[in-house]
């Protein structure tokens, strides 16, 4: 009977501590968690910056790596299929900026359902398929100082049209509805058309060309997408038009076109803080740090707080006006 007891007694023993082990691992005490930052495409240079952020905020935090994937092409379908792929391999943390806001929920859901902490940037995931949407700078602020931009360049008088991203963008098509908005405070100025160049260079350059032909008393176009902006400002370059061109874009893509006039102003948040953000609101929820919920704030080293609004809706900051006054200082960073 002693015997028979010592075994039950050891038995017990070793169930505790499995017990004991397992209960710990659940706990959350992994020590490193690996993290993909999925952008819209691949060769895009303002995503190319915002993963110099985020291998920024990797060597501050010390427990992530940060991996940078995106489609060849600008499609919802391209970045479905390489989240299934991530879904698959079991990562921790995916930070998305969405080609479609409506069309990656399904896939989103099922990683998070797998345990994968999911938050978008710069073009949001509607809600359900996202813990947080990081948007860059309130909408309506973009939208009014595109326009203001513009009215700077032409008097506040003429025709403008507006070259954008995909016709499903969801930061895009927020900022031109912000536009129109603005655009009744400027009752002289006329908004024409909207086109979309699909942030293909190539196809942007042809709808801008498309642009200086049907419009011949054109005055400015807009293009609140870096791509689209590189490429109208070389059309318009090339076509010798006197149109003027802004919108948002990167100062080392822009410089020459800021210094010799093409692009006399622009405007753009820092890409790099905003790769660097994702990757602290990823790390923080995967650590428990901060869950995301309304009402909450991340803490994200150098960026201060950023506060979580109503539906997961967390705002970085405002866009900065480049000129030919500081487009070289800025252009040698980003």
């Amino acid at each position: 009977m002693k015997k028979i007891a010592l075994v039950l007694i050891v038995a017990v023993l070793a169930c505790s501590m499995t017990f004991a082990q397992g209960a710990q691992e659940a706990a959350g005490a992994k020590d490193s968690f690996e993290l993909v930052m999925l952008v819209k495409s691949q060769g895009n240079g303002f995503f190319d910056a915002c993963y110099n952020g985020a291998k920024e905020a990797q060597a501050e935090l010390g427990n992530v790596t940060v991996e940078y994937m995106g489609p060849a092409q600008t499609t919802a379908e391209g970045q479905i299929e390489i989240i299934e792929g991530l879904i698959s391999r079991g990562v921790d943390g995916i930070a998305i900026s969405a080609n479609d806001a409506d069309a990656l929920i399904p896939v989103c859901k099922k990683a998070m359902a797998a345990g994968i902490k999911v938050i978008s940037f710069d073009s949001g995931i509607n809600a359900g398929g996202r813990i947080v949407d990081l948007i860059p700078s309130n909408t309506s602020l973009i939208g009014q100082q595109q326009v203001q931009l513009a009215s700077e360049l032409i008097g506040d008088a003429g025709q403008i049209a507006v070259l954008s991203a995909s016709a499903q963008a969801t930061n895009q098509n927020a900022w031109i509805e912000a536009m129109k908005v603005e655009m009744k405070n400027h009752p002289k100025m006329e908004l024409v058309e909207v086109v979309y160049g699909d942030d293909a260079p190539d196809k942007s350059y042809r709808e801008t060309n498309a642009l200086l032909q049907k419009y011949p008393n054109l005055k400015c176009i807009v293009c609140p997408t870096t791509v689209g902006l590189l490429a109208c400002s070389q059309a318009v370059k090339d076509a010798g038009a006197k149109v003027e061109v802004t919108g948002l874009g990167l100062p080392s893509e822009m410089k020459g076109y800021i210094l010799d006039g093409t692009c006399k102003q622009m405007a753009l948040w820092n890409p790099i803080d905003l790769g660097y953000t994702s990757t602290y609101i990823l790390e923080a929820l995967l650590t428990g740090k901060a869950t995301g919920a309304d009402g909450t704030s991340f803490s994200c080293g150098r960026m201060g707080t950023v506060n979580v609004e109503t539906n997961g809706i967390a705002v970085m900051g405002t866009p900065f006006v480049f000129n030919k006054d500081n487009i070289e200082q800025y252009a040698a960073i980003f």
